[in-house]
């Protein structure tokens, strides 16, 4: 008989849950509490409790051919970074393919999680649902936590002197969909994270000014990067991964990397941006306008505030801003599992102890996995998708966990690690590199891929999967899951980045021929001046 596996949230950590357990064999059940898939990336007007929340014109982070499923290449018509409609159809397309919204349950709310009381030697778990009002009890072998952690907003007020005086408007940056209503006014955006730079410049367009305050700055890089390739398709690769590996264990060179890479775009410093710990690898700011929107002064950065009047904010350097209407306070998000038990997953000053960021180490059955609670340097899709392909693997028995100790022992040196490298910032709890963050998960598995293998087979791929982006198909190539159209998907990335780009006819021919004639021209000049001067002498 399949194990029966219940799986929280119908996000994207949800979806690819319901697709893993489909693969091995279990029996899965989809708890939603809304009408529909999508999670974060399903835009609705209104704010929600309980639910994450994005305003209108969220565009991804991260590109296509980085954020897609290891088995689903994105339609190659699909532009190269998405508006948040286009990977909500893309999560659609994906759910259709595999048959999933048949194991979903929407409008459900699940109350509780709680063991069994044979748990030690059964690993099942009672889940209490409500729906209609009704509430509903069920036995699973297996739990997936699949939640999300961007619904609890946190908004520091007790850090803000006098903002119980203020007599504009305030609100977390959860509450904000677009930019009608602000015209004319002073707002002050309070944090310099993605939603913090994407809601100022959008703000900008429209008010008459806006600040933007930050207590530590930070990086700021364009979706666009070498030679108009997607920014994590030239960064994103095993090369540079181990040259950062290798040059991060020394502070002074991964300050010196940083900056070097960083400032090629624009100097930070002279925008006032630069960040006060250079040598942390926290999570740089994507952002395209930013910069060019501070350059003609429609935005201005601020440092800290540390206090509010009735209608203006100090700040930190003693600089005061008069006639403050709106401040938007993009501070981030803490997270919990109201549903939990706290003896299962305790969180603590936003940190949670969990073994590589997914099991509890301390219980007797390995049957609870929470999916999608990290924060990696590069896609949380291929990440996420991962993670689940491990914990079912795991339900089924075909892989193990090592003793509590061992696990204990473990995320005690991973929490220092990344406190080393990303440092201590509430927005930081949840961060992790990323390939190697990938790499680990595969190799739980057996999908990592071979590299000294391959290139004595097939060395046109190890040298595109060395010197290449990084992409989730690598982890199709070998192992359980294997895919076989995961050599062709590496292969022919390069067209799928160009195919939506490539919107008028160009005749290059020509240009090509002259350009080729120009360098056998120039390369003859040089002979020729080398000869000539050996005769001289």
């Amino acid at each position: 008989m399949a194990k029966k596996v219940a799986v929280i949230g119908a996000g994207v950590s949800g979806l690819v849950s319901l697709k893993c357990c489909v693969d091995e064999g279990l029996e899965p059940t989809c708890f939603e509490r809304t009408e529909d898939i999508g999670g974060l990336w399903r835009f609705k007007e209104n704010v929600e409790d309980g639910r994450a929340s994005i305003y209108q014109s969220v565009i991804s982070n991260t590109s296509k051919e980085m954020s897609c499923f290891s088995d689903f290449p994105m339609p190659e018509d699909f532009p190269n970074f998405l508006h948040n409609s286009k990977l909500l159809e893309y999560f659609r397309i994906f759910a259709r393919k595999f048959d999933l919204l048949k194991y979903i349950q929407f409008q459900t709310t699940v109350l509780s999680v709680r063991k069994q009381p044979d748990f030690s030697s059964s690993g099942q778990w009672e889940v209490v649902t409500e729906s209609n009002s009704k509430k509903q009890s069920a036995v699973f072998d297996a739990v997936m936590v699949c939640s999300g952690h961007h619904i609890l907003p946190h908004i520091p007020l007790d850090s803000f002197p006098g903002i119980e005086k203020f007599k504009g408007q305030y609100f977390h940056s959860r509450q904000y969909k677009h930019p009608e209503g602000f015209e004319g006014k002073h707002i002050l955006v309070i944090g310099l994270g993605n939603s913090a730079s994407d809601i100022a410049v959008e703000l900008s367009k429209k008010a008459a000014q806006v600040f933007i305050s930050t207590r530590h700055g930070s990086w700021v890089m364009s979706r666009i990067s070498e030679d108009g390739y997607p920014w994590d398709m030239v960064l994103h690769t095993r090369f540079i991964s181990m040259l950062r590996n290798v040059l991060s264990r020394f502070k002074i060179f991964r300050k010196w990397m940083m900056e070097q890479h960083m400032n090629r775009w624009f100097n930070h410093a002279d925008y006032g941006l630069q960040p006060q710990n250079k040598h942390l690898m926290k999570e740089p700011v994507v952002n395209d306008d930013l910069p060019s929107r501070i350059l003609y002064g429609a935005i201005k950065v601020k440092s800290r505030v540390i206090e509010l009047t009735e209608t203006s904010a100090i700040f930190e350097d003693g600089t005061v801003e008069e006639d403050i209407d709106v401040i938007v306070f993009a501070t981030g998000y803490t997270f919990s599992f109201p549903f939990l038990e706290e003896s299962l997953v305790k969180v603590k000053d936003n940190t949670v102890s969990l073994y590589k960021y997914m099991f509890p180490p301390h219980l007797e059955k390995s049957t609870l996995a929470c999916i999608g609670f990290i924060q990696p340097l590069g896609s949380i899709f291929p990440t996420v998708e991962l993670q689940a392909r491990w914990a079912t693997r795991v339900f089924k028995g075909l892989c193990t966990l090592p003793s509590e100790r061992t696990m204990m022992a473990d995320t005690i040196k991973r929490n220092e690690k990344r406190i080393d490298l990303f440092g201590k910032s509430q927005s930081q709890t949840l961060q992790t590199d990323y390939i190697d963050y990938l790499d680990e998960l595969a190799s739980e598995i057996g999908a990592k891929p071979d590299l000294l293998s391959l290139l004595l087979k097939d060395p046109k791929l190890a040298v595109k999967l060395y010197f290449g982006p990084c992409n989730s198909y690598q982890y199709r190539l070998t192992g359980p899951g294997q895919w076989k159209g995961a050599r062709s998907a590496i292969v022919t990335q390069k067209k799928r980045i160009l195919k939506p780009l490539k919107t008028r006819a160009l005749t290059t021919s020509s240009n090509f021929l002259v350009s080729f004639l120009l360098k056998i021209l120039g390369l003859l000049a040089i002979s020729m001046a080398f000869f000539f001067q050996l005769q001289w002498f």
